[in-house]
């Protein structure tokens, strides 16, 4: 039996999870990649032959927006029928883990704005990615509870770390290029969290069943995020427009459609502060994270 069984170890944070998981104890791995020990498609149905104490489950789609029918399908064949499959093929292992982790998203909150959302707030999440997500959360607790095993499932925000995907990495990209403008100063505040806190916890013994929102507990703002990643790469700092100009962008994007760079929902997202709180996690896991705008590291 293994220690820890990972999904998507090959992914940003799931690179993260495995290097601290190897660390303590004989882990394997299930993925498309030829370094992978199961080198399976979990949108399809597959059997393990041996069991693990801790699963962790990493794998999922994220990080693009649909355009057709067959893109948000795409979503719920990989997040919601992928861990579905794989929580089959769990049952049918030679011994049930004892404890299953999931990856999941603040996402699926459907929120735009708000501060300090904790793990009580309805899930409104509209989008294929959220609702994936909501439907696999759904999944894994309902197998959990069938089965007798103790299922953690942590919501991330945006995460931080080298070379990140996502938002974060393309504000990189875009400040690099010269294309990246603040908005109103920079005063919306994110919550984030680093890749490595994360890989940290799980990797960890201190797991007890239930929904924990992570977070680095200070969520930066814009402005303290640009002027970190300009200071650490030496670039010269964006320049800032207001309010009601990013507003006429944002109307201009909306009738001049997709190849416009921003619309309204855009500039509203990256306007509004949108927090939440890791107040359960700190108080049941030992959560203690360190935080973003002091350690992240940029290239």
């Amino acid at each position: 039996m293994s220690d820890y069984l990972i999904t998507g170890s090959s992914g940003f944070l799931g690179s993260f999870i495995y290097n601290h998981c190897k660390e303590s104890g004989k882990v394997v791995t299930i993925g498309r990649q030829l370094s992978d020990s199961y080198q399976i498609d979990l949108r399809n149905n597959f059997s393990l032959i041996e069991s693990a104490k801790t699963i962790i489950h990493c794998a999922g789609k994220a990080h693009s927006v649909p355009k057709t029918e067959q893109e948000k399908q795409d979503f719920f064949d990989v997040n919601t029928k992928g861990t579905l499959n794989l929580l089959t093929a769990l049952k049918n292992a030679p011994s049930l883990p004892e404890t299953f982790i999931f990856i999941s998203t603040i996402a699926v909150y459907g929120l735009e704005n708000g501060i300090e959302i904790n793990e009580k707030h309805p899930l409104l999440g509209s989008d294929p990615y959220a609702k994936s997500k909501i439907e696999a959360e759904q999944l894994v607790t309902n197998w959990g509870i069938e089965n007798n095993v103790q299922t953690v499932i942590l919501r991330l925000p945006l995460i931080a770390g080298i070379n990140p995907p996502g938002n974060l990495g393309n504000m990189i990209q875009a400040l690099k290029s010269g294309r990246y403008l603040s908005i109103n100063k920079g005063k919306a505040k994110k919550s984030m969290v680093l890749a490595n806190d994360v890989a940290k916890l799980v990797s960890s013994s201190n797991q007890k069943a239930g929904i924990y929102n992570l977070t680095d507990g200070k969520h930066p703002t814009f402005f303290e995020l640009e002027n970190l990643i300009c200071n650490q790469l030496k670039l010269k700092k964006p320049k800032n427009i207001p309010m009601y100009l990013a507003k006429l962008l944002g109307f201009a994007g909306d009738v001049i459609g997709s190849k416009f760079p921003v619309n309204s929902k855009t500039i509203n997202k990256i306007t509004s502060t949108l927090t939440f709180s890791d107040l359960k996690a700190r108080e049941n896991l030992n959560w203690n994270p360190l935080s973003v705008i002091e350690h992240l590291k940029i290239q």
